[in-house]
């Protein structure tokens, strides 16, 4: 599984050397994205490795999973009440339907929160630094971390599970 870690580093000169020495350790280059002020990404990072600016990806896969077992819940309650007489064919939609209705909504709230990283380092991106975002396994960071440091990256308190990993 994936782990997500961020580095800071004080200029767009600076990320990039970070984005080359982690592709170096072997992270690859869709896993490395870049979060900055909005008049650095404007100006001066590549549009594909910007990180997007809401939570709507994790908004959306919590909402598909607790939708989903609500649904669950709901038709196995269903089955158990006689006069209903639903089917585990049911069921099934049901928990469809509620992984459905809870991605919809989940993504929608998601869509209008800014992401969690920019949130938790809102100081930091507004002093003009650049995040440097990773998803690697940890074997995978133990070779890319040291390499990151070197280049004046500093790890910031930020480690949770990536999201589609």
């Amino acid at each position: 599984m994936k782990v997500r870690r961020v580095y800071s580093t004080p200029s767009v000169q600076d990320a990039e050397a970070a984005v080359r020495a982690a592709r170096d350790a072997g992270v690859e280059d869709p896993d490395v994205s870049l979060i900055a002020r909005g008049d650095i990404e404007l100006q001066a990072l590549p549009e594909h490795k910007k990180e997007a600016p809401t939570d709507f990806k994790h908004a959306m896969l919590r909402g598909a999973g607790i939708g989903g077992a609500s649904g669950l819940l709901a038709g196995l309650v269903a089955v158990a009440v006689p006069p209903l007489g639903l089917t585990l064919a049911g069921v099934a939609l049901t928990t469809l339907g509620g992984a459905a209705v809870g991605t919809w909504a989940s993504s929608l709230v998601g869509a209008a929160l800014p992401d969690p990283i920019r949130r938790k380092f809102e100081d930091e991106i507004e002093s003009g630094r650049i995040l440097v975002v990773i998803d690697a396994d940890d074997k995978t960071l133990a070779r890319a971390e040291p390499a990151l440091l070197q280049t004046g990256a500093r790890h910031l308190p930020f480690e949770e599970p990536s999201a589609l990993s």
